[in-house]
């Protein structure tokens, strides 16, 4: 992926020089708030390393693999929606998001204090207008402060049929969970359909997200949350389908 110009090494905790220089790309994702994702990146591969967020090896390909990968889902969010994203970790994907979007409204949820440490320190250093919420998403209190949005975020969280569980009551009916996912996708799919409909999940859909801007590109799997009858409906389905077998 092409470099912008202007690059600056820098060195990571074990000492090696580290070029942090942007892709080119990435101005046309982050606009005039590059600077801003600089500094989440500069943040990660300092402080995020020495803190156990970030793999050293990770921090020469930030930028394609976590901050573009992650901040593309914003073309699957409309304008102004509400966002929660849980196991948030070092900020992935919910920063991204947040800097690449301001116009969203975005909650973090994460339960380690160290994690969460990260995470407020930098949105407090950035400015950025993120909210973090330590504790887990199947919290009562979790859901209490950040439930009834539009839409759960999460990568590298759990296999969908928890996942679904710990996400949807985070979003009001008919709102959506967008899970980053990998190559596999269409496998824990079939594998956890039962669990999802169990859970009130429904309309599942692969989409791909950062064509042209990423490679590959960001594989997401979306569901909706559905209605109590509809979930019922799929509740029996499920069941026939089962005795059919």
């Amino acid at each position: 992926m092409e470099r912008g110009a202007g690059a600056t090494p820098q060195h990571s905790p074990g000492g090696d020089s580290v070029d942090l220089t942007p892709p080119a790309v990435a101005a046309e994702v982050f606009g005039d708030r590059l600077p801003l994702a600089e500094q989440y990146c500069a943040a990660l591969a300092t402080a995020g390393v020495e803190r156990g967020l970030i793999g050293p090896r990770e921090v020469p390909r930030l930028w394609d693999r976590h901050i573009l990968n992650c901040a593309v889902l914003g073309e699957l969010i409309p304008l102004g929606a509400s966002v929660v994203d849980i196991g948030s970790g070092a900020g992935l994907p919910g920063i991204p998001l947040g800097i690449a979007r301001p116009d969203l409204r975005i909650t973090l949820v994460e339960p380690l204090l160290r994690r969460t440490k990260f995470l407020a320190e930098f949105v407090e250093s950035a400015g950025l207008e993120i909210t973090v919420v330590r504790g887990r998403a199947e919290q009562p209190d979790v859901r209490k402060e950040a439930g009834g949005a539009d839409y759960v975020t999460s990568r590298a969280v759990a296999p969908l049929g928890k996942l679904a569980k710990w996400s949807l009551p985070l979003i009001h009916e008919h709102g959506h969970m967008l899970a980053l996912k990998g190559s596999s996708v269409a496998e824990e799919l079939e594998r956890d359909r039962v669990e999802l409909a169990r859970a009130g999940a429904g309309h599942a859909q692969i989409l791909e997200c950062g064509v042209g801007i990423v490679t590959p590109p960001t594989v997401v799997l979306s569901v909706e949350r559905v209605p109590r009858a509809e979930k019922r409906a799929n509740k029996e389905a499920n069941r026939r389908a089962r005795r059919a077998q």
